[in-house]
């Protein structure tokens, strides 16, 4: 079962819904997030006896005192060679209370892309720090990146603690740093917790090293933190992705319409109006699966029926009447440059928008984002590999986007290279004109 319609199925089967919680961890190399994600797989019990064999068989051929959890989350060979992570790695596990996802995201300053992938999705971003070293540049930058993509939980772990004696004091000198450096992003909820990934305190169990630290075990915060009114349940945004027409005999006349709920809550009823052609119309029913549902809300799939016959095809959204996003051509939006060619300006891309596609020409270039400083140079002309900056486009196609501020989901698209078909950029957009 899908976990992103599982709490309604769930809700509809007479049982309580579970949550998901989707988080990416973030850091300098070294400072342990791979044995922390390893840690918390293994004290949840969601790996397998053969899996943590082979681990312990690893770790003891490479001459280790001690089982290398790092070596759950780092899959390439590549990877286990250099000690390192390189790739976004996803691992999922779930507890009485929650499901999760996890991103586990590259330290290295030249895998900022795929930190971004790999964060662009979270309800919470885990950056750790070594309590040795304390905050560096890499973890600065890593707060910068999740403000930017407006995750809306952060939590600071301070690990590696067994390692200065539970000192207390390194614990408040790292926390008062971080916090005061915190007030100068958008970060609105921020939770600092010392730990020891390879011992497991205040992973999952509290420790008896810390009887000065009264706050939440690491799991415990990811449990209980509150996720659901992060999303936008105002403003109804509903990309359609696919037409579904069965033509059989049991679904003659049946006309519905395929896609992931973007934002606000549509009902039977509610009025509607179809962009950009701006018929109107009303919700005749919502079906998830087999059974009809009363509700919709993000991030569920579900298909909706309309009660008029209107021309609805994949790229349109459905909104409300009185509360429905401007169509635009003029993008103005932060982008991270995802390959070796630079971004230049009067460069033509192909662009993605929710289930919308069309092509971008590059206008202008106004400044690039020096992500550890924040210092906005305004003297560049491009934007190389790795790179953030503030981008104007102009869009063969009218985008039905928001801010991403408001919603990272219809906010958000790709920049794609025509003649390859890769994926060279991100954008989050600030506006449309």
């Amino acid at each position: 079962m899908s976990p992103e319609i599982s709490p309604v199925a769930e809700k509809h089967e007479g049982r309580a819904p579970m949550d998901l919680l989707r988080f990416a961890t973030a850091g300098s190399v070294d400072d342990g997030k791979s044995t922390l994600i390893g840690r918390l797989l293994l004290d949840s019990k969601s790996i397998f006896e053969d899996q943590l064999e082979a681990v312990e068989s690893t770790s003891q051929s490479k001459g280790y005192d001690y089982t290398d959890l790092a070596l759950l989350t780092d899959g390439l060979r590549s990877e286990r060679e250099q000690g390192i992570t390189i790739d976004v790695a996803y691992r999922y596990f779930a507890t009485p209370t929650r499901k999760f996802i996890i991103a586990d995201t590259p330290g290295h300053i030249q895998y900022t892309r795929n930190m971004v992938t790999g964060a662009s999705t979270a309800d919470l971003g885990l950056v750790l720090v070594d309590a040795r070293h304390g905050l560096t540049e890499q973890s600065r930058r890593h707060a910068v990146l999740l403000s930017l993509l407006r995750v809306p939980h952060l939590v600071l772990a301070i690990n590696k603690m067994d390692l200065v004696d539970w000192d207390e004091a390194v614990y408040e000198k790292i926390h008062n740093e971080f916090t005061a450096f915190a007030t100068k992003l958008n970060i609105p909820d921020l939770e600092v917790i010392p730990i020891s990934a390879l011992q497991g305190d205040n992973v999952v169990t509290r420790s008896e090293n810390t009887p000065w630290y009264h706050g939440p075990t690491l799991m415990h915060h990811l449990e209980h933190v509150h996720v659901a009114s992060d999303r936008d349940l105002q403003d109804v945004r509903f990309p359609v992705q696919y037409v579904v027409r069965p033509k059989s005999d049991a679904y003659h006349d049946y006309r519905g319409y395929a896609g992931q709920v973007a934002g606000g809550v549509l009902k039977p009823g509610d009025e509607v109006i179809v962009l950009p052609s701006g018929m109107t119309s009303t919700i005749e029913g919502i079906d998830l699966f087999d059974q009809e549902i009363s509700e919709a809300f993000p991030p569920m799939s579900v298909t909706v029926r309309l009660a008029d016959d209107v021309d609805v095809s994949r790229g349109d959204m459905i909104a409300r009447v009185n509360n429905a996003p401007k169509p635009s051509q003029d993008i103005d939006a932060m982008i991270c440059w995802m390959t070796n060619e630079p971004l230049r300006p009067r460069q033509k891309l192909a662009i993605k928008h929710t289930t919308r596609t069309g092509r971008a020409m590059v206008k202008d270039i106004q400044y690039r984002l020096d992500v550890n400083s924040l210092h906005r140079d305004q003297d560049t002309r491009e934007l190389g590999l790795n790179e953030i900056g503030r981008v104007q486009l102009r869009t063969t196609v009218p985008l039905l986007c928001d801010p991403y501020a408001k919603n990272r989901t219809t906010g958000s698209f790709i920049l794609i290279d025509e003649a390859t078909g890769v994926t060279v950029g991100a954008g989050m957009i600030n506006s449309g004109a």
